[in-house]
This record gives C-alpha cells, sequence and structure tokens, in this order.
C-alpha cells in the first residue's frame, strides 16, 4: 500500500501489555502539537524500528483528541515490523506516524450496527463502539472471537456490566469445529449494517454468509492479508482494450501498482480489497480474485486490481 505523505513525530507516552502477544500504545503529540481529528474506523501508518510503515487501528474514542491509542499484535510468522515495535521501543521514545485515514468508516442511516471481531479486529470496532456510546446513536451487537480468553484484548471492559446483551463473546481453541454459528446472527439483515475485522478466513465466511446482504450494507478491514508472498504468485500479462497497451506484472507488483508506475490515475483507497473503489471491469482473462469487496455475481465482469491476479497468462482489462 501507498504510504500516506504527511507524517509527524508523537511520543509513546504509555506500553503495556493487555493480552498474550498484544501490546496497547498511547501516543501523544511532541511539543505541545495538536493532533489530527479522527473518524471511527480510522487507521495510522506507524514507521517501525526495522524502517518500514505499518498500518494500525486506531482504537479510542474519536472524541479524545489529545492522544491515539492502537493495539499491536505481535505477528510471529509476520515479516518483523510488530516484533520490533513492541520489543525494541518503551515509553518516552519519540516515533514517525502518518495522519488518520479511513477506508473503514462508520455509515450513518442504518436502523442498527453488527460488529464482528476476530482477535486483534476488535481495534477499528471498539472505536466504533466508544463512539456509538458516547453519541447514543443507534443499537448495536458485537461478536467477539479469540482462541482463548487470554488472547482476547479489552476483556474486562468488553465483559463489564455496560455491555451486558451488547457483546456475544466466544472462544474455539483454535478449532475450526467449534467455531461460533453466524447463520442466526446473519439470516436477515433486517436494516442493519454488518463491520467485520478479523483474520482472512472469517472475514471470507462472513463474506459468504452475507451474500443475500446489500453489498452497501456489509464492510470489511483488512490490512493486506490479501496480498499473498511473491513466491506465492505468478507473473502475467495485463493488456488494456482501449488503448492496446500491454505491461507484465511481476510476482512481487500489484496490477494497480504496475499501472500507477506507467503514469496510469486510477482511483484507490484501502489498496486491500475492500472498499471497492478500485474495481475494474475485465473483458477477458481468468482472474484470481482476492478481495472481499465482490459479490459472486459481480466477479465474472469485475477485478479488484489492487489485490487480485491473473489464473490465466493475460487479463484484458477495460481501460
Amino acid at each position: 500500500m501507498s504510504e500516506e505523505k504527511a507524517t509527524l513525530r508523537v511520543t509513546i507516552a504509555d506500553k503495556q501489555m493487555v493480552a498474550q502477544d498484544i501490546c496497547l500504545f498511547e501516543l501523544c503529540p511532541v511539543n505541545g502539537v495538536a493532533l489530527a481529528p479522527f473518524t471511527p474506523g480510522a487507521h495510522l501508518g506507524v514507521r517501525v524500528p526495522t524502517g518500514e510503515m505499518r498500518k494500525y487501528s486506531l482504537c479510542n474514542d474519536p472524541d479524545e483528541t489529545d492522544h491515539y491509542v492502537i493495539a499491536v499484535k505481535k505477528e510471529l510468522g509476520g515479516r518483523g515490523g510488530s516484533i520490533s515495535l513492541i520489543e525494541e521501543t518503551q515509553a518516552g521514545d519519540e516515533i514517525e506516524i502518518t495522519l488518520p485515514k479511513n477506508d473503514f468508516a462508520l455509515k450513518p442511516g442504518p436502523s442498527s450496527y453488527i460488529f464482528i471481531a476476530g482477535g486483534i479486529g476488535i481495534t477499528p470496532i471498539r472505536a466504533m463502539i466508544k463512539h456509538l456510546i458516547a453519541t447514543r446513536a443507534k443499537p448495536f451487537k458485537l461478536y467477539y472471537f479469540t482462541r482463548s480468553p487470554e488472547m482476547m484484548a479489552f476483556r474486562d471492559e468488553f465483559l463489564s456490566p455496560e455491555f451486558r446483551g451488547k457483546v456475544v463473546i466466544h472462544h474455539d481453541g483454535g478449532d475450526p469445529e467449534k467455531a461460533y454459528d453466524l447463520w442466526p446472527v446473519l439470516e436477515e439483515p433486517k436494516g442493519a449494517h454488518l463491520y467485520c475485522c478479523g483474520p482472512r478466513g472469517l472475514m471470507e465466511a462472513v463474506r459468504d454468509i452475507t451474500g443475500h446482504w446489500s453489498s452497501a450494507a456489509v464492510h470489511f478491514e483488512d490490512f493486506g492479508a490479501a496480498k499473498a508472498r511473491p513466491e506465492d504468485n505468478t507473473p502475467f500479462t495485463v493488456a488494456l482494450a482501449k488503448s492496446g497497451e500491454r505491461f507484465e506484472v511481476p510476482v512481487d507488483k500489484s496490477i494497480l501498482e504496475v499501472l500507477r508506475e506507467a503514469g496510469k490515475v486510477l482511483p484507490s483507497s484501502c489498496e486491500s480489497g475492500t472498499c471497492g473503489t478500485c474495481r475494474t471491469r475485465l473483458v477477458s482473462g481468468e482472474p484470481e480474485h482476492r478481495d472481499l469487496a465482490l459479490a459472486e455475481h459481480e466477479r465474472a465482469r469485475n477485478i479488484m486490481i489492487c489485490v487480485s491476479r491473473a489464473k490465466s497468462a493475460e487479463l484484458v482489462l477495460d481501460l
């Protein structure tokens, strides 16, 4: 994902482990510089000690304008960014962050909200819930799934009397056979909007269950989980039907990145296959869909060029 250009320095005012392998960071401005406001569902880019920029959801109340709060899971099988942030920083350190950006915005208007969070996916949803409580907006129900109680961030908070009847907590022990049955919850939309954030498998299951929902009422957040490792990709050619141009898409770049480097100005936002901004008409070829934005009936003639690739040697796009 391309990095936002504007950055600022903040101080790690507080740092504490709040669950197994999950660390909470409170970030405050340096020298009294005001922090930019944010909306529920927003995220920050954080420059981790390895030098890379990583995205983390803001999980505090958007009305708290004097600090940002993020929760970071130590991804032992990842690229090392989260490990370096947790293990190589301490309270009092200064770090670089981007301004808040929101690709998972809480939409006004529905009769109610359904939140589904898996593991660290609770972070943007916590900010949404805090906002709904503070504004006394529409009713909501949270379904919060983790493998075990020890892996549940904000456990005491969501077990408090304030959330009685509003939160369902389920631990599956890592056994797919013990996964929570969401069909009774999602069988009838009833005017609700659904927000889901968590592991790819959970989000794909929710997408499949909500195939009969309006696509405008189902929202996902995915911080790049759809992007496979380069060694799992194969190169292919993308052809533009209107201009006749052809470009090679290597294993380590997306269609969007290749076309952008060629000077094409194309709409994009989340670049993780969830928001739908980069939807492009497909003329021919067999795509390998890796998004969560397209409904099944839309996949024959559309492709999300930020994450999806090709099964065939060539894709022809209506560009």
